[in-house]
């Protein structure tokens, strides 16, 4: 039986981008069974774009994208929670695909897709995209001894973030990299090159910016490792079961 998919965007001060996102979903092959827009306590017009959409809107007052992110995923119905970035910009198939190999592959967990830069230069969009997201999924890869989460394009099953969300940080760490190391090794997380997202570079703008996302990730690391370090993840990726 195909799932229903319900689509949870985190967005903060974020309308114009939030809009074209939601413009996008419309446009969806498959419609989602509902969107879930948080407001992380926006001073623009965030939640009147969302609701003039039709999303549903959800209030979340700590102000982070993890706070953010875990109330839209407690809030949300469907059987499989995809998650999108307010700037992301999903094709018209993006739900169909995710309904599609969530209803084929019982035991897959997650889903993780990957994405492009449209607003850097046309003739270096491909090699700044690869460079950047290759790496996160590489490096982030031998942190976790499995597939990691990319929080602007990706998609769990809703039993599975049940299980987990006691685990995951509300704090200021990367939610999506947290939620992969709560996961675990051995429930299936996938990568799927289909799940491809416009996206904005605007994180990585600025050396503030950029030493914000490292010492983040740092952070992200330091508390999972503590918990299970990462040769013994690697060990129980090896000689254990996957589970669901």
């Amino acid at each position: 039986m195909t799932p229903t998919v319900s689509v949870v965007i985190p967005t903060r001060d974020d309308a114009v981008e939030l809009a074209v996102c939601l413009a996008a979903l419309g446009r969806q092959t498959v419609q989602p069974w509902e969107v879930v827009v948080v407001d992380n306590g926006s001073t623009d017009r965030s939640a009147a774009v969302a609701t003039a959409w039709g999303a549903r809107v959800v209030t979340e007052l700590r102000v982070g994208i993890p706070a953010a992110a875990a109330a839209g995923y407690d809030a949300a119905k469907g059987d499989v929670i995809a998650r999108l970035d307010a700037d992301s910009r999903p094709d018209e198939r993006w739900v169909e695909r995710i309904a599609a190999r969530m209803g084929a592959e019982p035991g897959l967990v997650a889903l993780t897709g990957t994405g492009r830069f449209v607003d850097v230069p046309a003739w270096s969009r491909a090699v700044v995209s690869t460079a950047y997201l290759g790496s996160y999924y590489l490096l982030a890869y031998l942190a976790l001894g499995h597939a990691p989460l990319w929080g602007s394009s990706m998609a769990m099953r809703r039993e599975s973030w049940r299980a987990v969300r006691e685990e995951v940080s509300r704090a200021d760490v990367h939610d999506d990299l947290d939620l992969a190391f709560a996961l675990g090794p051995h429930r299936r997380i996938r990568f799927d090159g289909a799940l491809s997202v416009g996206v904005s570079a605007r994180s990585l703008r600025g050396a503030a910016q950029r030493r914000r996302r490292m010492d983040r990730a740092w952070r992200t690391l330091r508390l999972n490792w503590q918990r299970t370090p990462p040769w013994r993840r690697w060990w129980s990726r090896l000689t254990g079961p996957d589970v669901g």
